[in-house]
């Protein structure tokens, strides 16, 4: 990674040549049932996904899905998440439908970020880690893997169990380099 003055640059995209961290457009999340970043390039070989007081009106898990062009992809995941909570101990699940972001009180309001790796051609590996606002503070970390049929173009954030469920606060947005 390069620092020159007011610009942050890596070279990530192989060809040696520096690309730059390019910051999204935050989009609230205080309604609708998905959250859609698209026009990624080709060349992003990491994108973050930075949630500010997110939350939904159920016990949904939020799922990050990756997407070819400006279309999702909605099963092939190998994805899981814990929970950890002194009260609670350790829950966990799993999805095939995305990188899951446990849920279960729609009152939690979620704040952390999920980094997307690119591994090689078009597999992807996201690792997260979160955490919300329950009287009993827990943390939540999510793992995920995606063999994508292309590029990656995009990125959504949704529920498991959408449409039923929508975004009811706070922001998302991404990174990408």
């Amino acid at each position: 990674m390069l620092f020159r003055s007011g610009q942050i640059t890596a070279s990530l995209n192989g060809s040696g040549a520096n690309v730059p961290l390019v910051q999204g457009t935050a989009q609230n999340s205080t309604s609708g049932t998905a959250i859609d970043f698209t026009g990624i390039p080709s060349w992003a070989k990491r994108v973050t996904v930075v949630f500010n007081g997110v939350s939904t009106t159920s016990t949904s898990d939020i799922l990050v899905q990756l997407g070819v062009g400006s279309t999702p992809t909605t099963s092939g995941y190998v994805g899981g998440q814990s929970v950890f909570s002194y009260v609670s101990g350790v829950l966990n699940s799993t999805s095939t439908a995305g990188i899951p972001v446990y849920n279960n009180l729609a009152a939690y309001v979620f704040y952390g970020h999920m980094v997307l790796h690119n591994v090689s051609g078009n597999l992807w590996l996201g690792t997260g880690l979160f955490v919300n606002n329950n009287t009993n503070i827990s943390t939540v970390s999510s793992a995920g893997t995606i063999s994508l049929g292309g590029s990656l173009g995009m990125v959504r954030i949704t529920t498991a169990t959408a449409p039923t469920p929508t975004f009811d606060n706070g922001s998302i947005n991404i990174f990408y380099e």
